[in-house]
């Protein structure tokens, strides 16, 4: 019975997971590299990056995004092409687009949780079922891990081989020693591995982390450098060949160009900059989101002498990272979040001690009673961020109203033209969403342009309101076979096409934020407000 239980509270990871991705299908432009690639690679496949033909070398472009929206910086294929090749069998038998993507990335948060499961199970065995419990608690009831678990932006590819690295550093009862020297050239090797495939900042965790294994005598240094060579050797021979054919430049290590364009060239800094302290007092709290984990349980376990030592080997390196990235102008909440897992373990540490003690004290009664009260409290306030944030895709939600508004105006089999502009594209609107022509073997024929001197009649514009953004999105493609209209979307963002008259012409619909600079007649048939 108590098995059962603690198997039940362990699902809540995916469950939660997976109801905040119910709640919010839709993605934003951080997301859209690899939910874009993902969808090329699922409907085009990458047969044509082979072809020596010229014609396959054409198609290129019009098949897959990231040739004609580069980017600042490449990025890997590692993670799209895991994701459309475990996604395929299941997207192939749904024809719903929105489905389509719920599936990818249902794959990807099911993945996350799945490591943080097999993270769970590692405190289950090195501290006990209870602490694996409270673990499991503040990490399900926390908002951004679980939000973001099954988004696919570049560092929840590599949160879930972090997690699963840091499980081999957890104590396991009755190793040996060369088993103990074992999971940790294996954390070094996996930790390095992901760092050249997926995010580059892994090498500032691997400083604190090395060097606590050297000053602990856990490895030597000709093991350090064996593991963090096997792991780079591993990294290049599957980030290289990828990325160097599906972006068509040889050679090309996407996470080494990123890095020279953040680091070397100082570049992340037009992303906007945020004082040193930004991660310890802003992005911390908030990812640990519990107050109580940060204010009371952690720093209860430093007290405890029988939980020091393992609380400090969970702390003190990684906040060791957090301040070495402090020094990079440049922060997000997501480019520290590997070190959560951890650091909720220390706070479960002295959860548990709380726990088991309830009984002894008044003290302990009335700490005991508060953090269940806190954990309850922290499960409403997740659900609330998340009421909100399903808000912000407006983009989505316009194409979605556009679908149904265009068969009343236009006749079946009908061209339909369609410009999104850049807000549209950067809230929810992705290829997976955009309807594929009809099941027809006549390719109906463009109508003639109009001359500049013409009118035209009134068109609809969905228009929407919301964050200010950047772009995603070209040609038709996905899974809604009902579909009569063929769609044909353009997402222009040069700003001399966009002043041109006739470039506003050739359009039936336009999803647009500010409607006064959509050129000629138009009306707003409907307005999204996020």
């Amino acid at each position: 019975m108590r098995r059962l239980a603690d198997t039940s509270l362990a699902a809540l990871i995916p469950a939660v997971i997976l109801f905040h991705l119910i709640c919010a299908p839709y993605t934003k432009v951080e997301e859209s590299f690899n939910i874009q690639a993902t969808h090329d690679i699922l409907n085009h496949g990458v047969r044509d990056f082979f072809s020596p033909n010229e014609p396959s070398k054409v198609q290129l472009k019009d098949h897959y995004d990231h040739l004609t929206f580069t980017g600042p910086v490449p990025r890997t294929f590692v993670g799209a092409l895991a994701l459309a090749g475990i996604s395929w069998p299941f997207t192939k038998a749904i024809r719903d687009a929105v489905s389509q993507q719920m599936i990818v990335r249902a794959v990807l948060g099911f993945w996350n949780a799945a490591c943080l499961l097999y993270y769970r199970n590692g405190v289950a065995q090195a501290f006990g079922t209870n602490t694996a419990n409270w673990f499991v608690l503040f990490q399900a009831s926390g908002f951004h891990i679980m939000y973001y678990a099954s988004r696919s932006l570049p560092n929840f590819f590599a949160f879930g081989l972090v997690t699963i690295a840091f499980g081999k550093l957890l104590p396991t009862l009755r190793s040996s020693s060369a088993s103990h020297t074992t999971r940790r050239k294996t954390f070094l090797t996996l930790l390095t591995t992901t760092g050249v495939i997926f995010r580059s900042e892994l090498a500032l965790l691997l400083i604190p982390r090395t060097l606590h294994f050297l000053l602990r005598r856990e490895l030597s240094l000709s093991q350090i450098i064996s593991s963090g060579i096997l792991g780079f050797l591993i990294g290049i021979s599957i980030t290289v060949p990828i990325d160097s054919l599906l972006w068509q430049r040889f050679p090309l290590w996407p996470e080494f160009s990123a890095f020279s364009y953040n680091v070397l060239h100082s570049q992340s800094s037009n992303w906007g900059t945020s004082p040193w302290h930004f991660y310890l007092t802003s992005a911390l709290p908030r990812l640990l989101f519990n107050p109580l984990t940060y204010i009371l349980c952690i720093p209860l376990s430093f007290t405890q002498p029988a939980l020091r030592c393992a609380v400090a080997d969970l702390v003190v390196p990684n906040l060791a990272f957090v301040l070495l990235y402090s020094l990079q102008p440049h922060k997000e909440w997501r480019f520290i979040i590997y070190v959560i897992p951890p650091l909720l373990t220390a706070a479960a540490l002295g959860a548990n001690w709380i726990w088991t003690r309830r009984a002894k004290t008044l003290t302990n009664r009335l700490l005991a009673l508060v953090l269940i009260v806190s954990v309850a409290g922290s499960f409403a306030a997740s659900t609330l961020m998340l009421a909100v944030s399903r808000l912000n895709y407006p983009g989505a939600d316009a194409l979605h109203r556009l679908h149904a508004l265009a068969p009343t105006h236009h006749a079946p089999g009908a061209m339909v033209h369609v410009h999104m502009d850049t807000l549209a594209c950067m809230t929810g609107i992705t290829r997976f969403l955009q309807l594929p022509p009809p099941p027809s073997p006549v390719l109906p024929l463009p109508p003639s342009p109009p001359s500049s001197s013409s009118s035209s009649p009134a068109k609809p514009e969905g228009q929407q309101n919301g964050d200010l953004g950047s772009s995603s999105s070209s040609s038709s493609s996905s899974s809604n076979a009902t579909t009569s209209l063929f769609y044909i979307y353009d997402k222009s963002e040069n700003e001399t096409r966009l002043l041109d008259p006739l470039f506003w012409a050739r359009f039936d619909w336009v999803l647009a934020e500010r409607p006064e600079r959509v050129i000629g007649r138009w009306v707003v048939v409907d307005t999204v407000d996020s």
